[in-house]
């Protein structure tokens, strides 16, 4: 007998839950607030735009009318505004961080506010930073959760901790990979350290796949893809899967009961290319304690923010 595919609506009621989205206008930090919304809890949209986290609001709360969503901004490549950021988003208890914003690729190589390379910079050190600034509140609130997206790009390169910042040959799609696999680097060993300081705050990494804007469901004004013709969505969706599908791992890690930290959650399917949310395998790479902790070091010292307990 096939099991059936996991949905949103097999959790628990979220009401009294604040969970704080980082990057929730589009792509899968939407789908992730929307899911977590339609399910009672209280969701902070953390984004650069507020004109793109209004439209985002407005979809959320037309599907969930009575859903309490709302906009702290956030531009994680601007350590000053992850500090003011921080300190409006720790005003309140935090039951689930979901750091989720990041850039993609970039074909010239760009640098953030303070002088880092985009990528690594946006999203290594940014939600870094941000963490580490929430992390008293995270603590104080029992049985909390730290959700960083991964990726199955971690999987083709190694990091190399002697050119973070991609000074020699610079390339977008090793950069990319290597911030994802730095990521989940500072992710696992997150866990490890609360775990070792008998603490009840988790950390969790999730990923979506091969997710696509054309494969999701509509939700105008907020996909960024156009909508695929009949013959491209079936080509596509043998290997892929939309993004309220990718998002459903993070889901999962975020509010599933079942799940526990230092796990990672992604697509059952080929390759983990799409598929029903489950617990999957990690590369060694992306737990490699000694790399995680030098990564540690230096993400201490280039933000100026210690991530301690």
């Amino acid at each position: 007998m096939t099991t059936p595919a996991w949905t949103p609506a097999r959790l628990p009621s979220l009401a009294g839950k604040r969970v704080v989205i980082t990057g929730a206008n589009a792509g899968l930090g939407y789908w992730t607030a929307e899911f977590l919304a339609r399910r009672g809890a209280t969701v902070v949209v953390a984004a650069r735009s507020e004109e793109k986290a209004t439209r985002a609001i407005a979809s959320i709360l037309s599907r969930a009318p009575r859903a309490d969503v709302s906009w702290v901004k956030l531009d994680l490549a601007d350590l000053a505004c992850v500090e003011t950021a921080s300190a409006e988003l720790a005003a309140e208890p935090i039951d689930v961080l979901v750091n989720n914003a990041g850039v993609l690729g970039a074909k010239n190589r760009g640098f953030t506010s303070d002088g880092f390379e985009l990528m690594f910079g946006t999203n290594v050190l940014g939600h870094f930073a941000l963490t580490a600034r929430l992390m008293p509140t995270l603590l104080s609130t029992e049985k909390s959760r730290i959700v960083s997206l991964g990726s199955i790009a971690h999987q083709f390169n190694e990091m190399d901790l002697t050119d973070v910042m991609g000074d020699q040959n610079y390339d977008s799609f090793r950069a990319y990979s290597r911030s994802k696999l730095g990521v989940m680097l500072i992710a696992f060993e997150l866990d490890r350290r609360l775990r070792a300081a008998k603490l009840s705050t988790e950390s969790l990494v999730a990923h979506p796949g091969f997710s696509l804007d054309g494969l999701s469901a509509a939700r105008p004004g907020i996909t960024n893809g156009r909508p695929s013709n009949t013959f491209t969505r079936t080509a596509l969706g043998a290997f892929a899967q939309g993004k309220d599908a990718g998002a459903l791992p993070t889901v999962r890690a975020a509010a599933d009961p079942v799940a526990r930290g230092g796990e990672y959650w992604g697509p059952s399917g080929w390759r983990q290319l799409k598929g029903s949310p489950t617990i999957v395998r990690a590369r060694n790479r992306a737990r490699d304690i000694h790399t995680a902790t030098e990564l540690w070091n230096m993400a201490e010292t280039m933000t100026g923010v210690p991530l301690r307990f």
